[in-house]
Formats: C-alpha cells, sequence, structure tokens
C-alpha cells in the first residue's frame, strides 16, 4: 500500500481522489501547500498528487520544492486550466519541472489509477 498525499484547494476534487484510492493506498489531504509540507515531513510519502492552480502557491513552485526537499516523492501534477490571468496550460511545464506525469481535469478514476499505476511501478 503506498502513501498518496493529494495537494488542492478544490475540497470536491480531495474527497473524490480520496475515496478513489482508499481501498488500495493510504490517502492523505490538503488543501494548502503550507498543509502538504507538514504532512510529507511528517509521513513517508510515495506520491504527490498536486493541482498547478491554487491561490496561495502555484502548483510549479510545490513541484520544484517538493524535488528540492522530498527528491524520491513521485509527483503526478494536475490542473483544468485557469487561474489569475486566465486560461493556461500548465501540465507541459509541470513535466518539465519533474512531474512524471499530468491528467487535466476532469479525469476519471480510470485514467487516475492508471497513471498512478504507471508511476508506481516504474519506481519500484
Amino acid at each position: 500500500m503506498s502513501n498518496i498525499l493529494v495537494v488542492d484547494d478544490d475540497t470536491s476534487i480531495l474527497v473524490f481522489i480520496e475515496q478513489a484510492l482508499t481501498d488500495t493506498h493510504q490517502v492523505f489531504t490538503s488543501e494548502t501547500v503550507a498543509g502538504a509540507e507538514e504532512i510529507s515531513n511528517n509521513n513517508s510519502i510515495d506520491l504527490l498528487i498536486a493541482d498547478l492552480v491554487m491561490p496561495e502557491k502555484n502548483g510549479i513552485d510545490m513541484i520544484m520544492e517538493f524535488r528540492k526537499i522530498h527528491p524520491a516523492i513521485k509527483i503526478l501534477a494536475i490542473s483544468g486550466g485557469g487561474g489569475i490571468t486566465g486560461r493556461f496550460d500548465y501540465l507541459p511545464i509541470a513535466k518539465l519541472v519533474g512531474a512524471e506525469d499530468t491528467l487535466k481535469k476532469p479525469f476519471t478514476i480510470t485514467e487516475l489509477r492508471s497513471s498512478i499505476n504507471t508511476i508506481l511501478e516504474i519506481s519500484n
């Protein structure tokens, strides 16, 4: 069973992912980057699922920080686009700065599980 940390400012996304994965993984959730940092410092996390458009700090910065502090954690970036300045596709940038894979919102449970399985199998 892998430990997965999900960071998204949208509570409905956190609930969706947690319900989709709790049968096969230990899932931690946070609506903030600060909360995610605390969870990752106090738990052994195998995979970070990171939303890229959040109000306090963008996900690109969060991915770069996690890569420095926790280089072994695998990263799945998720985004529906948008943000303060309008729609922008951050997903290709996320891969450039260290995400193993990306998913565009909305995604299905099947797509989510497939991506997670691929990422975690590569690391084993």
